[in-house]
């Protein structure tokens, strides 16, 4: 096996305690609120947990996730682009930032992100990019980190697959020129996030806000909690040794 030198982290419910599907759920409402003079919010959620659904099954390397959803959904409302998407670019840059009350952040994440650069790993976010940049660069800014932080951080603009399709992890070894068996992903998500194994990277469940819908299991290779992870991190014990 290689030694890891590269560590994939998850954002939501991993470096942010949060729970997901609540925080889902009160953004859409949030967004419904905000561009629901000009459409019927409850239309409008639909079609974008639907453009949601098509940019996680899409499996065509051409097309960024960001065109994905913007062409489902386009065509599903029948409006143009020019109509809809400055309200979208308004709200992930002013609205969304204000959610933060919906999440529990506290300093393990920047902790456990500063000791791995100081124990010589390289850092990026794997968050599933399923969200613009706005939005992703927002949540980060509530653990006190930004971009720079990290060598890279997925976002809908840049990616062309999404998790839990292994091609999403293979993509970002791609952009940072590792392979597979140096990584190490750390996650909260049994499904979303433990299927990098089937790369060869190995895997870190973290347990505080540990999701896990049944099917399909993956081998895990280490799991813990944020606490732990942080210790084994900066001990370099179990796979960061």
């Amino acid at each position: 096996m290689a030694k890891a030198t590269t560590i994939l982290f998850d954002l939501d419910g991993t470096l942010l305690e949060m729970r997901t599907d609540p925080f889902i759920k009160a953004y859409l409402q949030e967004l419904g609120r905000y561009v629901g003079d000009r459409f019927d919010a409850k239309q409008l959620v639909q079609v974008i947990l639907e453009a949601t659904k098509a940019m996680i099954l899409n499996d065509d390397p051409d097309k960024t996730n960001e065109r994905v959803f913007m062409e489902h959904f386009l065509q599903k409302t029948g409006v143009s682009k020019e109509q809809v998407w400055p309200l979208f670019d308004t709200f992930y840059r002013e609205v969304f930032p204000t959610l933060s009350h919906l999440t529990y952040p506290s300093p393990w994440g920047k902790k456990i992100v500063e000791a791995a650069k100081q124990q010589g790993f390289r850092v990026a976010v794997a968050t599933n990019p399923v969200f613009p940049r706005d939005a992703i660069h927002s949540r980060l800014a509530w653990i006190e980190l930004a971009p720079e932080d990290f060598e890279l951080v997925t976002v809908y603009e840049e990616s062309h697959f999404t998790k839990p399709n292994p091609k999403y992890f293979l993509e970002i070894c791609q952009k940072l020129q590792v392979q597979p068996d140096a990584c190490i992903m750390v996650g909260n998500h049994m499904q979303e996030d433990m299927v990098a194994g089937q790369t060869g990277m190995k895997t870190f469940l973290v347990t505080n806000y540990l999701e896990d819908r049944g099917e399909p299991q993956y081998r895990v290779d280490q799991s813990g909690t944020l606490e732990e992870l942080y210790r084994a991190i900066s001990q370099r014990s179990g796979i960061f040794a």
